[in-house]
Protein backbone atom coordinates (compact mmCIF):
# COMPACT_ATOMS: atom_id res chain seq x y z
CA UNK A 1 0.00 0.00 0.00
CA UNK A 2 1.35 3.42 -0.96
CA UNK A 3 0.31 5.70 1.88
CA UNK A 4 1.50 8.72 -0.06
CA UNK A 5 -1.72 8.41 -2.06
CA UNK A 6 -3.62 9.29 1.13
CA UNK A 7 -5.15 12.75 0.86
CA UNK A 8 -6.80 13.04 4.28
CA UNK A 9 -4.81 11.67 7.24
CA UNK A 10 -5.53 11.43 10.97
CA UNK A 11 -2.56 11.14 13.34
CA UNK A 12 -3.22 9.88 16.86
CA UNK A 13 -0.54 10.46 19.50
CA UNK A 14 -0.67 8.37 22.67
CA UNK A 15 0.29 9.60 26.13
CA UNK A 16 3.42 7.47 26.38
CA UNK A 17 4.67 8.70 22.99
CA UNK A 18 4.48 12.33 24.10
CA UNK A 19 6.45 11.73 27.33
CA UNK A 20 10.06 10.79 28.01
CA UNK A 21 11.34 8.19 30.46
CA UNK A 22 10.96 10.68 33.34
CA UNK A 23 7.25 11.04 32.47
CA UNK A 24 7.84 14.63 31.37
CA UNK A 25 6.75 16.07 28.05
CA UNK A 26 9.20 15.14 25.26
CA UNK A 27 9.43 18.41 23.36
CA UNK A 28 12.05 17.11 20.94
CA UNK A 29 9.80 14.22 19.90
CA UNK A 30 6.69 16.39 19.54
CA UNK A 31 8.54 18.98 17.46
CA UNK A 32 9.87 16.16 15.28
CA UNK A 33 6.26 15.07 14.69
CA UNK A 34 5.30 18.67 13.90
CA UNK A 35 8.16 19.06 11.44
CA UNK A 36 7.25 15.88 9.56
CA UNK A 37 3.52 16.69 9.54
CA UNK A 38 4.24 20.21 8.29
CA UNK A 39 6.06 18.68 5.33
CA UNK A 40 2.98 16.59 4.50
CA UNK A 41 0.77 19.66 4.93
CA UNK A 42 2.88 21.59 2.39
CA UNK A 43 2.32 18.71 -0.05
CA UNK A 44 -1.40 19.47 0.07
CA UNK A 45 -2.47 16.71 2.43
CA UNK A 46 -5.29 17.38 4.89
CA UNK A 47 -4.15 16.64 8.43
CA UNK A 48 -6.10 16.02 11.63
CA UNK A 49 -4.38 15.35 14.97
CA UNK A 50 -5.98 13.46 17.86
CA UNK A 51 -3.79 13.85 20.90
CA UNK A 52 -3.60 12.40 24.38
CA UNK A 53 -1.40 13.73 27.16
CA UNK A 54 -3.40 16.50 28.83
CA UNK A 55 -4.06 14.61 32.08
CA UNK A 56 -0.44 13.48 32.31
CA UNK A 57 0.87 17.01 31.71
CA UNK A 58 -1.50 18.47 34.25
CA UNK A 59 -0.67 15.93 36.95
CA UNK A 60 3.04 16.66 36.50
CA UNK A 61 2.46 20.41 36.75
CA UNK A 62 0.21 20.14 39.79
CA UNK A 63 2.40 17.43 41.37
CA UNK A 64 -0.61 15.22 42.08
CA UNK A 65 -1.63 11.67 41.24
CA UNK A 66 -4.33 11.87 38.56
CA UNK A 67 -5.77 8.60 39.87
CA UNK A 68 -6.60 10.09 43.28
CA UNK A 69 -10.16 11.10 42.35
CA UNK A 70 -12.36 12.10 39.46
CA UNK A 71 -12.17 15.79 40.36
CA UNK A 72 -8.35 15.64 40.50
CA UNK A 73 -8.26 14.00 37.09
CA UNK A 74 -10.55 16.68 35.67
CA UNK A 75 -8.39 19.41 37.18
CA UNK A 76 -5.28 17.83 35.65
CA UNK A 77 -7.02 17.72 32.27
CA UNK A 78 -7.96 21.42 32.49
CA UNK A 79 -4.41 22.50 33.34
CA UNK A 80 -2.68 20.10 30.97
CA UNK A 81 -4.87 20.86 27.96
CA UNK A 82 -3.72 24.51 27.94
CA UNK A 83 -0.08 23.43 27.96
CA UNK A 84 -0.58 20.74 25.33
CA UNK A 85 -2.34 23.06 22.90
CA UNK A 86 0.28 25.73 23.44
CA UNK A 87 2.99 23.29 22.33
CA UNK A 88 1.16 22.35 19.14
CA UNK A 89 0.26 25.95 18.35
CA UNK A 90 3.80 27.19 18.90
CA UNK A 91 5.33 24.37 16.86
CA UNK A 92 3.06 24.69 13.81
CA UNK A 93 3.27 28.51 13.89
CA UNK A 94 6.96 28.17 13.07
CA UNK A 95 5.86 26.62 9.76
CA UNK A 96 3.10 29.22 9.21
CA UNK A 97 0.39 26.63 9.78
CA UNK A 98 -2.72 27.48 11.76
CA UNK A 99 -4.15 25.06 14.32
CA UNK A 100 -7.55 24.79 15.99
CA UNK A 101 -8.39 23.20 19.33
CA UNK A 102 -11.41 20.88 19.26
CA UNK A 103 -12.51 19.25 22.54
CA UNK A 104 -15.15 16.56 22.21
CA UNK A 105 -17.45 14.62 24.52
CA UNK A 106 -19.53 11.49 23.99
CA UNK A 107 -22.61 13.64 23.30
CA UNK A 108 -20.94 15.10 20.21
CA UNK A 109 -21.21 11.62 18.69
CA UNK A 110 -24.27 10.05 20.30
CA UNK A 111 -26.45 13.06 19.42
CA UNK A 112 -26.90 12.73 15.65
CA UNK A 113 -27.49 16.46 15.09
CA UNK A 114 -24.22 17.29 16.85
CA UNK A 115 -22.54 14.42 14.99
CA UNK A 116 -23.53 15.90 11.65
CA UNK A 117 -22.57 19.42 12.78
CA UNK A 118 -19.12 18.19 13.78
CA UNK A 119 -18.55 17.06 10.20
CA UNK A 120 -19.26 20.57 8.89
CA UNK A 121 -16.94 22.23 11.42
CA UNK A 122 -13.99 19.92 10.78
CA UNK A 123 -14.39 20.02 7.00
CA UNK A 124 -14.49 23.83 7.09
CA UNK A 125 -11.26 23.91 9.09
CA UNK A 126 -9.59 21.59 6.59
CA UNK A 127 -10.83 23.73 3.68
CA UNK A 128 -9.15 26.70 5.39
CA UNK A 129 -5.86 24.73 5.58
CA UNK A 130 -6.10 24.56 9.37
CA UNK A 131 -4.93 21.51 11.33
CA UNK A 132 -7.57 20.54 13.92
CA UNK A 133 -6.00 19.30 17.17
CA UNK A 134 -8.60 17.10 18.85
CA UNK A 135 -8.78 15.68 22.34
CA UNK A 136 -11.45 14.27 24.59
CA UNK A 137 -12.75 16.93 26.95
CA UNK A 138 -11.83 15.10 30.15
CA UNK A 139 -12.71 18.16 32.23
CA UNK A 140 -16.43 17.58 31.62
CA UNK A 141 -16.57 14.13 29.98
CA UNK A 142 -16.79 11.37 32.57
CA UNK A 143 -18.37 8.35 30.89
CA UNK A 144 -15.22 6.28 31.28
CA UNK A 145 -14.32 7.73 34.67
CA UNK A 146 -17.29 7.08 36.92
CA UNK A 147 -20.53 5.15 37.11
CA UNK A 148 -23.37 7.45 36.14
CA UNK A 149 -25.96 5.05 37.48
CA UNK A 150 -27.22 4.29 33.96
CA UNK A 151 -26.62 0.85 32.50
CA UNK A 152 -24.24 1.40 29.59
CA UNK A 153 -23.76 -1.60 27.31
CA UNK A 154 -21.44 0.26 24.97
CA UNK A 155 -20.01 3.79 24.83
CA UNK A 156 -19.18 5.78 21.73
CA UNK A 157 -15.62 6.24 22.94
CA UNK A 158 -13.75 6.01 26.23
CA UNK A 159 -10.23 6.62 24.95
CA UNK A 160 -8.49 8.54 22.20
CA UNK A 161 -7.86 5.43 20.09
CA UNK A 162 -11.59 5.07 19.49
CA UNK A 163 -12.01 8.85 19.27
CA UNK A 164 -9.42 9.03 16.48
CA UNK A 165 -11.23 6.23 14.66
CA UNK A 166 -14.59 7.99 14.90
CA UNK A 167 -13.05 11.21 13.62
CA UNK A 168 -11.38 9.36 10.74
CA UNK A 169 -14.64 7.57 9.94
CA UNK A 170 -16.73 10.73 10.13
CA UNK A 171 -14.38 12.66 7.84
CA UNK A 172 -13.87 9.80 5.36
CA UNK A 173 -10.14 9.88 6.05
CA UNK A 174 -7.95 7.75 3.83
CA UNK A 175 -5.56 6.83 6.63
CA UNK A 176 -5.34 6.73 10.43
CA UNK A 177 -1.82 6.55 11.87
CA UNK A 178 -1.77 5.50 15.54
CA UNK A 179 1.56 6.31 17.15
CA UNK A 180 2.06 4.25 20.31
CA UNK A 181 4.95 2.90 22.39
CA UNK A 182 4.87 -0.49 20.65
CA UNK A 183 6.05 -1.47 17.18
CA UNK A 184 2.65 -2.76 16.08
CA UNK A 185 0.44 -5.81 16.56
CA UNK A 186 2.19 -8.95 17.79
CA UNK A 187 0.97 -12.54 18.07
CA UNK A 188 1.85 -12.35 21.78
CA UNK A 189 2.89 -9.70 24.30
CA UNK A 190 6.45 -8.74 23.24
CA UNK A 191 7.15 -7.25 26.69
CA UNK A 192 6.68 -10.70 28.20
CA UNK A 193 7.56 -13.01 25.31
CA UNK A 194 10.79 -12.18 23.41
CA UNK A 195 9.79 -14.65 20.67
CA UNK A 196 6.58 -12.77 19.84
CA UNK A 197 6.28 -11.98 16.12
CA UNK A 198 5.20 -8.68 14.62
CA UNK A 199 2.20 -8.96 12.30
CA UNK A 200 2.96 -6.53 9.48
CA UNK A 201 -0.31 -6.77 7.53
CA UNK A 202 -3.93 -7.46 8.49
CA UNK A 203 -6.41 -7.97 5.68
CA UNK A 204 -9.35 -8.50 8.02
CA UNK A 205 -9.79 -8.25 11.79
CA UNK A 206 -10.91 -11.76 12.67
CA UNK A 207 -11.59 -13.28 16.09
CA UNK A 208 -8.04 -14.66 16.04
CA UNK A 209 -6.60 -11.19 15.43
CA UNK A 210 -8.72 -9.72 18.22
CA UNK A 211 -7.28 -12.26 20.67
CA UNK A 212 -3.89 -10.61 20.23
CA UNK A 213 -5.16 -7.43 21.89
CA UNK A 214 -3.54 -6.60 25.22
CA UNK A 215 -4.69 -4.48 28.14
CA UNK A 216 -3.91 -0.79 28.59
CA UNK A 217 -0.29 0.29 28.71
CA UNK A 218 0.93 1.89 31.92
CA UNK A 219 0.28 5.62 31.91
CA UNK A 220 -2.22 5.44 29.08
CA UNK A 221 -5.92 4.73 28.90
CA UNK A 222 -5.97 2.47 25.89
CA UNK A 223 -4.00 -0.57 24.80
CA UNK A 224 -3.79 -2.89 21.81
CA UNK A 225 -7.39 -3.96 22.37
CA UNK A 226 -8.66 -0.41 21.88
CA UNK A 227 -6.38 0.05 18.88
CA UNK A 228 -7.88 -3.02 17.23
CA UNK A 229 -11.36 -1.64 17.92
CA UNK A 230 -10.28 1.63 16.30
CA UNK A 231 -8.88 -0.22 13.31
CA UNK A 232 -12.16 -2.06 12.87
CA UNK A 233 -14.10 1.21 12.76
CA UNK A 234 -11.81 2.80 10.19
CA UNK A 235 -11.41 -0.21 7.91
CA UNK A 236 -15.20 -0.64 7.80
CA UNK A 237 -15.39 3.01 6.79
CA UNK A 238 -13.14 2.55 3.77
CA UNK A 239 -9.88 3.74 5.32
CA UNK A 240 -6.56 2.15 6.22
CA UNK A 241 -4.82 2.10 9.60
CA UNK A 242 -1.17 1.90 10.62
CA UNK A 243 -0.08 1.18 14.20
CA UNK A 244 3.55 2.17 14.62
CA UNK A 245 6.09 2.96 17.34
CA UNK A 246 6.05 6.72 17.80
CA UNK A 247 9.32 6.62 19.72
CA UNK A 248 11.24 5.55 16.61
CA UNK A 249 13.31 8.52 15.34
CA UNK A 250 11.66 10.47 12.50
CA UNK A 251 8.96 7.82 12.31
CA UNK A 252 6.48 9.87 10.28
CA UNK A 253 9.06 10.94 7.71
CA UNK A 254 10.28 7.36 7.38
CA UNK A 255 6.74 6.03 6.95
CA UNK A 256 5.96 8.44 4.15
CA UNK A 257 9.34 7.80 2.53
CA UNK A 258 8.25 4.22 1.93
CA UNK A 259 9.88 2.41 4.86
CA UNK A 260 7.88 -0.61 6.04
CA UNK A 261 7.04 -0.09 9.69
CA UNK A 262 4.41 -1.23 12.15
CA UNK A 263 1.18 -3.04 11.28
CA UNK A 264 -1.01 -2.06 8.35
CA UNK A 265 -4.76 -2.74 8.38
CA UNK A 266 -6.48 -2.71 4.99
CA UNK A 267 -10.00 -1.46 4.18
CA UNK A 268 -12.86 -3.96 4.04
CA UNK A 269 -16.53 -3.64 3.14
CA UNK A 270 -17.60 -0.02 3.63
CA UNK A 271 -20.62 1.01 5.69
CA UNK A 272 -22.72 4.05 4.83
CA UNK A 273 -22.30 7.15 7.00
CA UNK A 274 -25.59 6.51 8.77
CA UNK A 275 -24.76 2.88 9.50
CA UNK A 276 -21.30 3.91 10.76
CA UNK A 277 -23.00 6.17 13.27
CA UNK A 278 -25.37 3.40 14.33
CA UNK A 279 -22.60 0.82 14.64
CA UNK A 280 -19.84 2.79 16.29
CA UNK A 281 -20.66 6.34 17.39
CA UNK A 282 -23.43 5.93 19.94
CA UNK A 283 -23.79 5.05 23.59
CA UNK A 284 -25.80 1.85 23.98
CA UNK A 285 -28.25 1.69 26.90
CA UNK A 286 -30.48 -1.16 25.73
CA UNK A 287 -30.32 -4.66 24.30
CA UNK A 288 -32.74 -6.90 22.43
CA UNK A 289 -32.22 -10.67 22.53
CA UNK A 290 -33.69 -12.25 19.41
CA UNK A 291 -34.36 -15.82 18.29
CA UNK A 292 -32.44 -17.66 15.59
CA UNK A 293 -35.09 -16.95 12.96
CA UNK A 294 -34.90 -13.20 13.52
CA UNK A 295 -31.11 -13.27 13.44
CA UNK A 296 -31.11 -15.14 10.14
CA UNK A 297 -33.67 -12.76 8.64
CA UNK A 298 -31.55 -9.74 9.61
CA UNK A 299 -28.14 -11.11 8.62
CA UNK A 300 -28.97 -13.13 5.53
CA UNK A 301 -32.11 -11.52 4.14
CA UNK A 302 -31.69 -7.85 5.16
CA UNK A 303 -35.06 -7.88 6.94
CA UNK A 304 -36.45 -5.63 9.68
CA UNK A 305 -36.63 -6.81 13.28
CA UNK A 306 -40.22 -7.68 14.15
CA UNK A 307 -41.59 -7.93 17.67
CA UNK A 308 -42.38 -11.60 17.23
CA UNK A 309 -38.66 -12.37 16.91
CA UNK A 310 -37.65 -10.66 20.16
CA UNK A 311 -37.24 -12.89 23.22
CA UNK A 312 -36.07 -10.49 25.92
CA UNK A 313 -35.07 -6.88 26.62
CA UNK A 314 -32.30 -5.40 28.78
CA UNK A 315 -31.88 -1.79 29.82
CA UNK A 316 -33.92 1.36 29.36
CA UNK A 317 -34.18 3.27 26.09
CA UNK A 318 -36.42 5.71 24.25
CA UNK A 319 -37.73 5.71 20.73
CA UNK A 320 -34.92 6.88 18.45
CA UNK A 321 -32.12 5.48 20.61
CA UNK A 322 -29.58 3.07 19.16
CA UNK A 323 -29.72 -0.36 20.82
CA UNK A 324 -27.84 -3.65 20.57
CA UNK A 325 -29.25 -6.76 18.92
CA UNK A 326 -28.02 -10.02 20.47
CA UNK A 327 -28.57 -13.64 19.55
CA UNK A 328 -29.72 -16.40 21.92
CA UNK A 329 -26.11 -16.86 23.11
CA UNK A 330 -25.89 -13.17 24.04
CA UNK A 331 -23.51 -12.38 21.18
CA UNK A 332 -24.04 -8.90 19.75
CA UNK A 333 -24.30 -9.07 15.95
CA UNK A 334 -26.06 -5.81 15.04
CA UNK A 335 -27.27 -2.44 16.28
CA UNK A 336 -30.26 -0.41 15.24
CA UNK A 337 -32.50 2.59 15.93
CA UNK A 338 -35.52 1.68 18.06
CA UNK A 339 -39.01 2.57 16.82
CA UNK A 340 -40.48 2.01 20.27
CA UNK A 341 -39.33 2.69 23.85
CA UNK A 342 -38.13 -0.13 26.09
CA UNK A 343 -41.39 0.02 28.10
CA UNK A 344 -43.50 -0.39 24.96
CA UNK A 345 -41.17 -3.05 23.56
CA UNK A 346 -41.65 -5.15 26.66
CA UNK A 347 -45.40 -5.12 26.03
CA UNK A 348 -45.22 -6.27 22.41
CA UNK A 349 -42.27 -8.70 22.24
CA UNK A 350 -43.27 -12.08 20.90
CA UNK A 351 -46.41 -10.57 19.37
CA UNK A 352 -47.47 -10.34 15.74
CA UNK A 353 -47.21 -6.88 14.18
CA UNK A 354 -50.97 -6.83 13.62
CA UNK A 355 -51.47 -6.80 17.41
CA UNK A 356 -49.31 -3.75 18.19
CA UNK A 357 -52.10 -1.17 17.95
CA UNK A 358 -54.42 -3.22 20.13
CA UNK A 359 -51.73 -3.60 22.81
CA UNK A 360 -50.25 -0.08 22.81
CA UNK A 361 -53.17 2.00 21.56
CA UNK A 362 -50.97 3.34 18.75
CA UNK A 363 -48.69 1.97 16.06
CA UNK A 364 -45.68 3.79 14.61
CA UNK A 365 -44.18 0.92 12.66
CA UNK A 366 -44.70 -2.77 12.01
CA UNK A 367 -41.12 -3.42 13.14
CA UNK A 368 -39.27 -2.64 16.34
CA UNK A 369 -36.28 -1.74 14.15
CA UNK A 370 -36.65 -1.20 10.40
CA UNK A 371 -34.04 -2.69 8.08
CA UNK A 372 -32.70 0.68 6.89
CA UNK A 373 -31.79 1.50 10.48
CA UNK A 374 -29.87 -1.72 11.22
CA UNK A 375 -26.07 -1.96 11.04
CA UNK A 376 -24.47 -5.40 11.12
CA UNK A 377 -21.31 -5.65 13.22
Amino acid sequence: MDINNSKRIVFKFGTNVLRNEEKEISLSRIYSFIEDISKLHRQGKEIIIVTSGAVGLGSKTLNVDSNDSLSIKQACAAVGQCQLMSIYEDGFNKYSINTAQVLLTEDDFTNRIKYLSLNNVLNTLLDLKVIPVINQNDTVSTTELEDSGISIYGVSFSDNDKLSALVASKLDADLLVILSDINGLYDDNPKENPDAHLITEVKEITEEIEKYGQSASKGGRGGMKTKLQAAKVVTHSGGSVIIVNGKSPQVINRLFSGEKMGTVFYPVEQLSQKRRWIAYATNITGQLIVNEGAKKAIKEKNKSLLAIGVMNINGCFDRGDVISILDEDNNEFARGIANYSSDDCRKIIGEHSDNIYQILGYKNYDAIITKDNIALL
